[in-house]
């Protein structure tokens, strides 16, 4: 039996297990044992595992593993989870991380009382095309689904990975499963998106819940955070900043509808 070293972290509740591979022996085929390691009964327990990796380019490289061995492009909160772990390992208060969504830019702003990390996340895009949607629109930020319960207004939403955002009057009276399998398996998007119910609370709130491609029903999504605040600051819904409520906590999404959004929350 090999021998791993892990350390557990959450972002808001979204929970993973991280891998050094610059200093772990090699953990056999990544995307196994992410399905052994995100096993809550069997395993150590997460919605994901983190791998940091040496970089040619910037400071780390991260890769994700969704709990059923599925990679994923990026990750909101465990991208800041990275970052904490370089500045507890490597002392690094600012980190440029690799990503397949391309360099992650983050910066730690406090410690105490609670350990907050600001990512620049890139700038949300509702094109079609980046979205991976299959329809006639081109432009996504006020669309529709069809649905088996009747057609929806969603805004797709790209952030280095797929979402689709359906505002709703009720967050808490959504049927998760049903809802995220229906709008995030939809035939009309090339491949599985991750998917949010999101209410507006107030000009500054939104409350939101969240379908993860490869995981389900999450305590928090960062990226999809940041996808339900562009989706609804660009549609006039609220202004910026906007706090995002999810089920793990609370995240700060800032975007000026034009340049990267930044998004502040815990790790």
């Amino acid at each position: 039996m090999n021998t791993v070293r892990f350390v557990k972290l959450h972002g808001t509740r979204n929970d993973f297990v991280l891998i050094d591979a610059r200093t772990t022996p090699h953990v056999g085929v990544a995307a196994d044992f992410a399905v052994w390691a995100c096993d809550r009964h069997a395993g150590i327990g997460a919605d994901g595992v983190l791998v940091v990796l040496p970089s040619t380019s910037d400071d780390a490289r991260m890769r994700i593993f969704n709990a059923d061995g599925s990679e994923a492009e990026m990750c909101g909160n465990g991208i800041r989870c990275v970052a904490r772990y370089l500045y507890e390992t490597d002392g690094r208060e600012q980190a440029a991380i690799e990503t397949l969504a391309g360099t992650i830019r983050t910066a730690i702003v406090a410690k105490e009382p609670r350990f907050l990390v600001r990512v620049a996340m890139g700038t949300p895009s509702f094109a079609a095309q980046d979205v991976g949607y299959r329809g006639t629109a081109e432009w996504l930020m006020d669309a529709t689904l069809d649905l088996p319960d009747g057609i929806v207004r969603f805004s797709g939403v790209s952030m280095g990975n797929p979402h689709a955002v359906v505002f709703v009057a009720d967050v808490e009276s959504v049927d998760l499963p049903r809802f995220g399998c229906a709008v995030g398996e939809h035939r009309v998007f090339a491949t599985h998106v991750n998917a949010h119910a999101a209410q507006v609370v107030d000009r500054s709130t939104i409350a939101a819940r969240h379908w993860e491609r490869g995981s389900g029903a999450t305590q928090a999504c960062g990226t999809g955070a940041v996808a339900c605040a562009a989706a609804a600051i660009a549609r006039g819904l609220v202004a910026s900043p906007v706090t995002v409520r999810v089920p793990g906590g609370e995240l700060v999404i800032a975007w000026d509808g034009r340049g990267s959004a930044l998004m502040t929350g815990e790790a």
